[in-house]
């Protein structure tokens, strides 16, 4: 049961979903809230102890329109009777044999979902990351180079578009071995091909320090004080000329805030979070040293507990 908002009690009330019915009733006074619902939950269900073999969907996946025949093939199953299995058999070689054109495109798609799963990636990121692989695929020039590199490639470039950047040490902790050198040449062969496909830059998207802030933050368990506290603080850091990265920015700004707090995080700590190195956060705590008064919000620090940050 959940909750919603009976008109006739004119409050909250618990209420009960008739699946026979489709209909949403009140449990305290019986009014139908809603009637003729549709139940969008699958028919059947699946237990841990039944054998793999008996699948109870009966239609595929949605159609692809990046695939040459929109995702939409026959496959042929093994029938559970022996009376069919030299037919099988038979077909199943067949099937085996005939040239699907999209089997790379298939795997490499899988692939994509994996990586964009474990880093915890929306689906529009997935789809457009598989959408920049099929346009450097269409080039036949992508042949010889490492392909989970490029892959990763393909991700890094998707999340950069869709103003959801990842470090590249993030996608690099799922690239399947791929180094950070090997994702780099990609991305730049990348950029070079769909430059030369439609004739002009591809446009990446501008990366800010406040793009990483709420994850590196929930990496650190930090409170929602401190979160908003460096987002704004990261905020105000723009408007001075630091010439730093993004996420060295990110990375000292946080080191600041939680030095500023009860919570106090160890610079070693912080730089397993962010994936910034100890050294460089230490001299972009110098550059943003001189300017800790104007970035870090009156209401989170006084100017007494500015003076006890330490000196870089």
């Amino acid at each position: 049961m959940s909750d919603a908002f009976c008109s006739d009690c004119k409050r909250q009330t618990e209420v009960v979903f008739d699946h026979s019915a489709g209909d949403t009733v009140c449990s305290e006074c019986g009014l139908v809230l809603e009637s003729h619902s549709i139940d969008e939950t699958s028919e059947w269900r699946t237990f841990a102890n039944e054998s793999g073999d008996n699948d109870p969907v009966r239609v595929g996946g949605p159609t692809n329109p990046l695939l040459a025949d929109g995702g939409l093939s026959t496959v042929i199953a093994k029938p559970n009777g022996a009376s069919g299995e030299f037919l099988s058999s038979s077909l199943g070689r067949w099937q085996n044999r005939g040239s699907n054109p999209d089997r790379g495109l298939i795997l490499a798609f899988k692939t994509i979902a994996t990586m964009s799963d474990r880093l915890g990636l929306v689906a529009t990121i997935k789809d457009r990351a598989n959408e920049i692989y099929k346009r450097v695929e269409d080039q036949k020039s992508s042949r010889g180079r490492n392909q989970d590199a490029l892959l990763a490639a393909c991700l890094y470039i998707a999340c950069r578009q869709e103003d959801k950047p990842r470090t590249v040490k993030e996608i690099c902790s799922v690239a399947n071995g791929a180094s950070k050198k090997e994702i780099g040449r990609a991305k730049e062969y990348i950029v070079k091909q769909l430059g030369l496909e439609k004739g002009q830059s591809v446009e990446m998207g501008t990366i800010h320090a406040g793009d990483f802030m709420r994850r590196f933050c929930s990496n650190l368990g930090m409170n929602n004080q401190a979160v908003k506290a460096a987002q704004e603080a990261v905020q105000k850091s723009e408007e001075f000329d630091i010439r730093r990265s993004p996420i060295s920015i990110a990375a000292a700004v946080i080191y600041i805030i939680t030095q500023l707090s009860d919570d106090k995080k160890a610079l070693k700590e912080i730089s397993v979070a962010t994936g910034v190195a100890e050294g460089t956060i230490r001299n972009s705590y110098k550059d943003l040293y001189p300017h800790v008064s104007k970035i870090i919000p009156n209401w989170y620090a006084k100017e007494e507990d500015l003076k006890n940050l330490c000196s870089p």
